[in-house]
């Protein structure tokens, strides 16, 4: 394996529409986190984003997933990459105001959370407001993110902010060049960061948007 291979995997992505996009237009921008595995042979990259999308009426943590070695699928995400998070959608959403809450407590993954909100607020702000206490019940957990890779292959590196592209190819961005660089090599210093990151859902004013 090597870098080219791997830009490659994740450009053709990118032209097919199924590479992060942290300004899609159907899901605002809620949180985000990163995780490369690899080993002498073998190399995956999974990259989710949790958003919310009004259409889909969840907050959902979809699974961006590439390697040379997936154990179904192809690389970007599918149908059962999509996860929503909250069981009770139905009552924390306004009937009579859509994307406002109601006010009752939000049950996410079987945990009742009660977040400090008013009835009537924007859903997307109530939201956002889970993430400080209680981001890892909207992330991925082990065995979700083993589902498509191997239960073997080694965690190299986890990052929870890191500059994103916007727009372009990911072969043109300094962080999945240098990503590439850490799977072809198994070096994490060639990861050295040389801009701030924007995962944070303050840097995409676009997402959700449509």
């Amino acid at each position: 394996m090597d870098s080219v291979e791997i830009l490659s995997q994740l450009d053709t992505a990118a032209e097919r529409y199924a590479f992060p996009d942290l300004n899609n237009g159907y899901y605002y921008a809620v949180d985000a986190r990163l995780h490369a595995y690899r080993d002498a042979r073998r190399w995956a990259l999974i990259v989710e984003t949790v958003g919310y999308s009004p259409r889909a009426g969840n907050l959902t943590d979809i699974l961006h997933i590439f390697g040379n070695c997936l154990t179904s699928g192809e690389p970007g995400f599918e149908n059962a990459d999509f996860l929503d998070r909250i069981d009770n959608w139905d009552e924390i959403e306004d009937e009579d105001q859509p994307e406002t809450y109601c006010g009752t407590s939000i049950v996410i993954r079987g945990h009742r959370l009660d977040i400090p909100a008013e009835h009537g607020e924007e859903l997307i702000d109530v939201l956002r407001r889970i993430v400080p206490d209680h981001r890892e019940l909207l992330l991925a957990d082990e065995s979700e993110l083993r589902r498509r890779i191997p239960a073997d292959l080694p965690e190299i590196i986890r990052l929870d902010q890191w500059h994103h592209p916007d727009g372009g190819l990911p072969s043109e961005s300094t962080t999945f060049s240098q990503l590439a660089d850490v799977l072809t090599t198994g070096d994490v210093e060639r990861y050295a960061p040389d801009a701030p990151p924007n995962t944070h859902w303050f840097h995409w004013p676009e997402s959700g948007t449509l």
